[in-house]
């Protein structure tokens, strides 16, 4: 189940921190700014009223972005952050939703329905991935 908004908690601590670089410094600097920004929105998908994936979204007019998106290990490849993701979409009234990120996130990105686009990068293989909300399997 989706939920919009919510505080963070040790649980949702440490789901974010799955997505972030383990500096211990720019942890606790990341989930400050969860804490205190506005604009940056924390959002979880439950089980059985355990939240078992969390995003991390900034959001500009209809456009989203993905800054953090962390699943827990034992509910990995269920679906779950697909689900989130594209409940976004829908429940924030997105027209687009993006995400910068490395190889290995962006096959998943790409298994959930995003458009994948290469960027240059000094830090090896980075991409942009892009689910727009109206596209057509065919277009995407």
């Amino acid at each position: 189940m989706l939920r919009l908004h919510v505080p963070l908690t040790p649980e949702t601590d440490a789901l974010l921190t799955r997505a972030m670089f383990p500096d211990p410094a720019r942890l606790q600097a990341t989930l400050r700014r969860y804490r205190t920004d506005p604009d940056w929105q924390l959002h979880i998908w439950e089980v059985s009223g355990l939240p078992v994936s969390a995003a991390g979204l900034t959001i500009n007019g209809d456009a989203g972005t993905v800054q953090h998106l962390g699943t827990r290990p034992d509910h990995t490849r269920q679906g779950h952050a697909r689900a989130l993701l594209h409940g976004l979409t829908t429940a924030l009234n997105l027209g687009t939703l993006s995400a910068d990120t490395d190889e290995d996130a962006a096959d998943f990105y790409r298994r959930s329905g995003f458009r994948t686009q290469e960027l240059p990068s000094p830090w090896g293989r980075r991409y942009r991935c892009t689910l727009e909300r109206w596209a057509t399997s065919v277009e995407r």
